[in-house]
Parts: structure tokens; sequence; C-alpha cells
């Protein structure tokens, strides 16, 4: 059955347009007019591309590594849809090899029972740079071998990405990785411009957390940051919770990247959707704080950041309109994807994969593949 909606304003992608119907069916937008034996629906707010968060370690009250199952993906899309995310990254940081396979094996089955909002799974680490860790298990850090190869090696994980350390990866091998169809993101890493330049010439794409655990920008040494602003073909995800970035430290590298090249991500943990105020990671606690998360240390700890709020805080630490704030968290991780065809824009041919929003700019409704996933009571 088609259904046509029609809301007050439309933001495609592109544009933002008045009182157009968009007519769904079969999870696909099939045009934008009314179509004959359609059921008409009347929203009130703005439609807009659903976001796409390529860094997703939890929601619900569920942490991909402490159960990495199915059950903990439905409960992690369901978390984020109340917040406008329609496809999402499952983020495993650094665990054993028997933790990884285990995680590949769920994204797997959830991408063949076509479960709403998972795209693939995002590897961070475990090939990281020991001083650049944070809070990821040392025991666990080590180099890329033949077993964990194989698990990157898959066809049936849908979007392969992987964060790992250059100095730790030859360009060699991410040169082998790309061609697995990886995504290879750079991060947790101490190494300095030279050899994140290389690792750029073999093939990688992206930053992961720009700015966060990796080898800063000085006078004598432009680091991995250095390096991320220059290249101008690369992605950078950047963490806007006030707390991983200064907000003039964030809008200096919105400056620097190219249109289009900076996303926004959330690195969000288990307690988004709850009121929890903890969670077990690795034998110990993360406390919240607000919306604040880290270890007994004080050592951050992901984020408590979904991605509407990611966009409104894009809006007033950038200094950029509301319209741009909303494809950093839509269109340009669809880019970075390779999936802008279907996603990240409001398009004939593409995913019914929209959000409504409020005037407040919070999301009222939610649906993917033209079903409504998420309602605001």
């Amino acid at each position: 059955m088609s259904v046509t909606y029609i809301a007050d304003h439309i933001f495609d992608g592109e544009t933002l347009r008045q009182d157009v119907p968009v007519t769904v069916s079969d999870g696909r937008i099939v045009a934008f007019e009314g179509c004959a034996g359609a059921e008409e629906i009347r929203l009130h707010g703005m439609l807009a591309p659903g976001f796409v968060d390529v860094q997703v370690n939890g929601g619900g009250g569920y942490l991909f590594n402490n159960a990495p199952d199915l059950e903990t993906l439905k409960a992690m899309g369901a978390a984020h849809a109340a917040f406008g995310t329609t496809g999402f990254m499952p983020t495993l940081v650094t665990d054993d090899i028997a933790v990884m396979q285990q995680a590949a094996d769920a994204v797997a089955v959830a991408l063949a029972q076509n479960l709403p909002g998972v795209l693939g799974v995002h590897f961070e680490g475990p090939h990281l740079a020991g001083a650049r860790k944070g809070i990821h298990p040392e025991n666990h850090i080590r180099e890329l071998s033949e077993q964990e190869l194989i698990v990157y090696a898959r066809n049936d994980l849908g979007d392969k990405m992987i964060t790992l350390a250059p100095e730790t990866v030859a360009p060699d091998v991410i040169a082998v990785l790309v061609g697995l169809g990886v995504k290879v993101c750079l991060g947790h890493s101490n190494a300095d411009y030279e050899t994140t330049q290389a690792a750029l010439a073999a093939g990688a794409t992206g930053f992961t957390h720009l700015f966060n655990a990796m080898s800063r920008l000085n006078s004598r040494d432009p680091g991995m940051v250095g390096a991320a602003l220059l290249d101008p073909d690369s992605w950078c995800g950047i963490i806007l919770d006030g707390h991983h970035v200064h907000a003039g430290t964030a809008r200096l590298a919105h400056h620097a990247k190219p249109r289009g090249k900076m996303m926004l991500v959330t690195d969000s943990m288990s307690l988004i959707g709850t009121q929890e105020e903890s969670f077990p990671f690795f034998g110990e606690l993360i406390f919240r704080d607000g919306d604040r998360l880290a270890n007994g240390d004080g050592v951050l700890a992901g984020s408590h950041l979904d991605m509407a709020t990611a966009v409104r805080n894009a809006v007033t630490y950038l200094g950029i309109e509301y319209e741009e704030a909303l494809r950093m968290a839509s269109l340009y991780p669809a880019e970075f994807l390779g999936q802008d065809q279907t996603r990240g824009r409001l398009t004939v041919g593409g995913a019914a994969d929209f959000i409504l929003l409020k005037d407040d700019r919070t999301v009222q409704g939610t649906w993917i593949g033209g079903k409504k996933v998420f309602k605001k009571i």
C-alpha cells in the first residue's frame, strides 16, 4: 500500500521546500506528489532525511561489547531511532577475537533479517596505539593477524569499517583491507604527519573522533590532526557533546575541511534512552555525570550524546545553518559509506528513511523503510 505524507516543510538533503507530498511504497520514495489510491497523512513539522551514525557503541541499556548479539542490536536501534537515527554502524571497541567473531555473526544475522537501522559493523580497534588507547582495554590491543583478517574479509557484514593506528598497520596492509571493501579510519594513534599521509595514500578515507586520542597539531609536527585537516578527500567524524572538543576548536576544524567532509558521530554508549547512571565496561564501572561519561579516574568513556542533540550543538558550536547541521548528520556520513544514492537525502528511488522534526528541533517521529519505528507521545 502506498502512503503520501504531506508535511509543513520538507528538507530533502539539499533544499527546504513547503507542502510537497512524499509518496512511499515498499520501503522506497516513489514520487514527490500524491498518487491515486495512496493514503494521505498530514504531518506537522519538517520532514528530513534520517540520521546516519557511523559510531554507536550501545543504547537502550545495552553495550555491543558486553552482549554482541541480535537482542543488543535491536535495543540499540530502537534507542537511537527515538533521536532520529535511521542507519547506524554498531561499533565494537577493542576486544578479543572471539567477541569480534560474535559481533560479526550478530551483524550478519541482523542484515539477513533486515533489522531496522543496522548498516554494517565498525571495529574500533584492536590495532591501536597503547599511548592513545583512551578507555580501550590495553590487554586486547594487538597487531593485525590472520584471525582478524578472516573477519574483515567476510562479505555478509554490509558496510565494514575499521579504526586503526597507522603506526601499527603498514600501508600495504591498509591497501589489502581497502581491497576487501573495508572503510579504513585512522585514530587512537600517535602517528606523525608522514605516517598518517602514507596511510591516506594507501586508501584510508576517514578519521575517528577528530582531535580525540590522536597526535596533536604542533608547530614543528602537524601530527595526525594536521594531516586530517589538510587532506581534502577524507572524512572526519567529530563528537560535539561539549566535552570531547572545545567549540572554538571544532569551528576551526570545520573551516579547514572542505564542505561535506566533516560528519557528526555520537560515540554513544549503553545509557542512551535510559535513566541509568552507570554501566560495566571490562571490569570497571563507567559513570554518567549529566551528559558526561567517564571511568573512576575521570577518563572520558564514549559519550552520552544522541544525534538530534549533536545536530543542535553543531548549529551553536560551529555557527552554521540548521540545514547544514542536518547534512552533517545524514548526507555526509552516507557519502562516507558510499550510500548517498539511497540514504542521507530524500530522493525518488531512495530509502524511505526520514524523520519528523518539531519547531524546537526535537524528533517527533522516525520512519525506516517507510515504517514508523518511533512516535513521540
